[in-house]
């Protein structure tokens, strides 16, 4: 059974109670405690406010792998993919088999229950996790840091998510998935730890550019001193940074959640089988590189002040107050000859009348039409719909 198969009978193992990205503590704290028993549940301790990190332990295996998800709290999609793994496991199948003889697993859902309960990127500190291996100030910080420390895992799936502003390089896609073996130093060297993570990173991206073709890209790769990925990556464990983008009509990332549990499987299976042994760094470093050149809104042929030129316009997503939704404040980003950006929505203006002001680096306040209808409107940054 390939990735690809699993996937068409993704339906039977997706956790039907997580159907956004707002979903909080309390709604995924009955789902672990009611995982049947070769599921080892154990509260490894409590975030700011007091909400319980727990961890999970399943498999036999000798090799140990380790993942963790939503250190960062409005970054949702790996632990949804987490849940659904859980489902999967429990099947009976060949790659679940596999697992369970050749590896033991230990997941932190939700890191960051905090930031969770009102959908924000910080603890309760207003502090950001991930940068804060060095001086572990939130309580936080320093559970993820003594688990990775008593586990002692040889391989970790760092899980986030990105701003759906990158890009493929050539492909100008969306970056619906990125990876990364994150560097260990600022020299960005390579030693055998993090050549394991490029080599299973190498196979993941084999097996998913099948299934998500000019969708996957390698992130940034920069040293970052504090973060937990790249010191997990010093300390010994091949560190996988798995990020989810952006992917058209796919806000709440349900389409999204699927490519990042096949990405997690297919590492896994690769781990667990050793097959990327097989891969090379070249393989690795193949892997078309993260751009920005794709805009949420591409407007194209626009006259303004007599010359022709495209529009680029983005979002920002900010939280509603009770962290369950979310509102999008649009800006004007760019104005000239973007003829190399693509975007999510692409409108052509050759015909069109403007009504309002296009002004760089300001709230989108305009009316775009032709003779039939009203294209595109803005009023005080909020598309009006």
């Amino acid at each position: 059974m390939n990735i690809q198969t699993i996937l068409t009978h993704y339906s039977t193992f997706e956790e039907k109670t997580l159907t956004n990205r707002f979903f909080k503590h309390e709604d995924i704290l009955p789902l672990i405690h009611q995982l049947p028993s070769e599921f080892k549940v154990e509260q490894l301790g409590n975030s700011v406010n007091g909400k319980s990190i727990n961890a999970v332990k399943w498999g036999n295996g000798k090799i140990k792998v380790m993942l963790w998800s939503q250190m960062h709290g409005d970054e949702a999609t790996g632990t949804m993919a987490i849940f659904d793994l859980f489902n999967f496991l429990q099947q009976e199948n060949d790659m679940a088999t596999l697992i369970k003889d050749k590896c033991q697993l230990l997941f932190i859902p939700m890191v960051n229950p905090d930031g969770a309960a009102v959908f924000t990127r910080r603890n309760a500190q207003q502090i950001d996790i991930n940068r804060d291996f060095l001086q572990t100030a939130t309580p936080e910080g320093k559970i993820l840091k003594q688990a990775r420390n008593d586990f002692e895992p040889q391989f970790g799936f760092n899980l986030h998510d990105q701003t759906t502003l990158w890009s493929v390089a050539d492909s100008l896609k969306p970056a619906t998935l990125s990876y990364l073996a994150p560097a260990f130093d600022k020299a960005l060297s390579i030693n055998q730890v993090r050549e394991n993570a490029m080599q299973v990173i190498a196979d993941m991206f084999a097996k998913l550019d099948q299934i998500l073709p000019k969708h996957i890209g390698l992130f940034d790769d920069e040293y970052e001193p504090r973060a937990f990925g790249d010191n997990f990556q010093a300390a010994g464990t091949s560190t996988i940074l798995i990020e989810a983008g952006g992917y058209k009509n796919d806000p709440e990332k349900q389409q999204i959640r699927k490519y990042f549990f096949a990405s997690i499987l297919s590492g896994l299976i690769s781990i667990a089988s050793k097959s990327y042994e097989k891969q090379t760094t070249t393989n690795y470093f193949s892997i078309p590189k993260n751009t920005k050149q794709i805009f949420h809104i591409l407007i194209n042929n626009l006259v303004l002040a007599g010359v022709t030129v495209s529009v680029g316009i983005n979002f920002d997503e900010c939280p509603n107050a009770d962290g369950k939704s979310t509102y999008k404040s649009y800006s004007i980003q760019d104005i000239g000859d973007l003829s190399f950006c693509d975007a999510y929505d692409v409108y052509d203006a050759d015909g069109c009348q403007l009504n309002g002001n296009i002004i760089f680096n300001k709230a989108a306040d305009f009316e775009l039409s032709n003779e039939k209808q009203t294209v595109l409107a803005f009023k005080d940054g909020y598309l009006k719909t």
